[in-house]
């Protein structure tokens, strides 16, 4: 007796197929020649079956990025802060695999795109921070509440300030490439900003 072919699995494979296809092609072509045509072409499958389940080439490309930090935290076994004790060695081994993330291809090429995009799309924008910044800004914050109760840190400490001032140089050098990103300046950033909110 022939097996009924399983709709929800090649539905996942479609789908996959199709989150890849946006990924290799936003690297090789750039964001602005992205087209649901070649994604569709690339990934196999007609480009109804894309607007079926997304409305444009940005939310598909949202999606991919959303599984592949997904992928990522898989394989690294790891889905949250490291709480070593020690905070400052704890920030710069995620500093250090974020410039890693910045500096691969892989990553750099979707991530570019989706910022430039969701700067001229207010919709895609506010997802893109919803679904993919937020959550892990929050890893940051949730890690800092830690060592302010531990009097690691100052009582007062603004934690989303904080945050903020060890990312947002980390991402204004990688966005505008005013330098290399280095190991050498996530540490020495994290060791200042540590000494700005130090307990007095």
């Amino acid at each position: 007796m022939a097996k009924t072919p399983d709709a929800s699995r090649r539905s996942d494979r479609s789908r996959r197929a199709i989150l890849d296809a946006a990924l290799a092609l936003v690297g090789e072509v750039g964001y602005n020649k992205l087209t649901i045509e070649a994604i569709a072409a690339r990934a196999g499958v007609g480009k109804q079956t894309i607007y079926r389940w997304w409305p444009s080439k940005a939310a598909v490309l949202l999606e991919a990025s959303l599984a592949m930090a997904g992928d990522a935290a898989e394989e690294g076994g790891w889905t949250g802060f490291p709480d070593t004790g020690d905070l400052a060695a704890d920030l710069k081994q995620v500093l250090r695999a974020t410039v890693d993330e910045f500096n691969d291809e892989t990553y750099e090429a979707p991530a570019r795109a989706l910022t430039a995009a969701g700067a001229t799309d207010p919709e895609l924008g506010a997802r893109f921070t919803e679904q993919l910044l937020e959550p892990q800004l929050a890893l940051y914050e949730q890690r800092l509440r830690t060592a302010r109760e531990a009097g690691q840190i100052a009582e007062d400490t603004d934690l989303r300030l904080t945050v903020e001032m060890l990312v947002g140089p980390l991402t204004y050098r990688w966005l505008m490439r005013t330098a290399p990103l280095t190991h050498a300046f996530t540490d020495a950033l994290v060791d200042r900003v540590l000494r700005g909110v130090a307990p007095r």
